[in-house]
């Protein structure tokens, strides 16, 4: 599709009329090397295999959601060339919708080069983050609410984003609680101005180095120290890798699962857009947040234990 391209159409509800859900956010070009192991500086290595992926927090999920079986659509920035090819292709071929994806007539893909430690199951991401620009309100305008069930928003272009998440509310506010569309934001690097969409989601996914960055050593003393910067009613989630992850809900009652290590670490790239994916999943079919949170980590832990997304279900 070329850029400027307009009268997009929303697609059709998935099967049976099931409603979609939307991740708005970063996609990529991921290009992995796994190593034995993490290699020194200014050293000269070989690699055990290499291959490009498509990546992004937000895209990720929806490979995530798609594998869960999930009707979903991604809204993102892309510029054409060979690597928007190959990610447009990747979309279709897992049947993710990309309606809604902004074709931009400047910039270049975000690429990153990524070293998967066979030793560790260690990522270690170096991104190129381009002159791409980010979807804004006005792109985000034309998407058709009544069409999801659930949008999730990787936190980047705050002031934008934020826009986007109050046109949700008011869409809300004129529909019955059956028609409502529920909202989560994923805030995973501690910038300051990506603090505020902490207050407008539904549910809120906060990253270690977020909790870290506030001064707090645990997920349980993160989620008491930030719940007064949600709104009333929402969620508060936070993942902590191997310690596995914690949640206050609206009844602020704690809830925790373990982690589901795999018998060997392989490869972590995406395991957190992997957690949010499955949490995202389990609650828009309704499950408790005990059960979706569980969910979450155990799906997480199978993908540690796979190179890439395939085979997690």
């Amino acid at each position: 599709m070329a850029a400027g391209t307009a009268a997009r159409r929303d697609p059709e509800p998935g099967p049976a009329g099931e409603k979609r859900i939307l991740c708005v956010g970063l996609v990529c070009l991921d290009i992995i090397s796994v190593v034995e192991a993490y290699p020194a500086e200014d050293s000269d290595t070989r690699c055990v295999s290499q291959r490009w992926q498509r990546g992004g927090n937000a895209s990720n999920s929806c490979t995530v959601l798609a594998l869960l079986g999930a009707p979903c659509a991604f809204m993102g920035s892309l510029a054409p060339g060979h690597a928007a090819d190959f990610i447009a292709a990747d979309f279709r071929r897992r049947g993710v919708d990309v309606t809604h994806v902004a074709w931009q007539p400047r910039g270049d893909v975000p690429c990153a080069c990524c070293v998967v430690s066979t030793a560790s199951g260690s990522r270690t991401i170096v991104l190129h983050d381009t002159n791409l620009p980010d979807v804004t309100a006005r792109d985000f305008e034309r998407v058709d609410l009544s069409q999801y069930k659930w949008i999730h928003w990787e936190a980047r272009n705050a002031a934008e984003q934020a826009a986007m998440m109050r046109r949700v509310e008011r869409h809300n506010r004129a529909r019955p609680a059956a028609e409502r569309v529920r909202t989560s934001v994923e805030v995973e690097k501690p910038r300051e101005e990506l603090l505020p969409l902490m207050g407008l989601g539904h549910v809120v996914f906060i990253s270690k180095d977020v909790a870290r960055h506030f001064g707090y050593r645990s997920a349980p003393e993160a989620l008491r120290g930030l719940r007064g910067r949600v709104q009333p009613g929402a969620t508060l989630i936070c993942a902590w890798a191997e310690e596995g992850a914690d949640a206050v809900g609206p009844d602020g009652e704690l809830v925790h699962s373990d982690a589901f290590p795999p018998e060997t670490l392989v490869d972590t790239l995406g395991a957190g857009d992997t957690f949010n994916a499955a949490v995202i999943f389990a609650l828009s079919a309704g499950r408790s947040l005990q059960d979706a949170l569980t969910f979450g980590c155990r799906i997480a832990g199978r993908k540690c234990g796979i190179q890439g997304f395939d085979g997690i279900v």
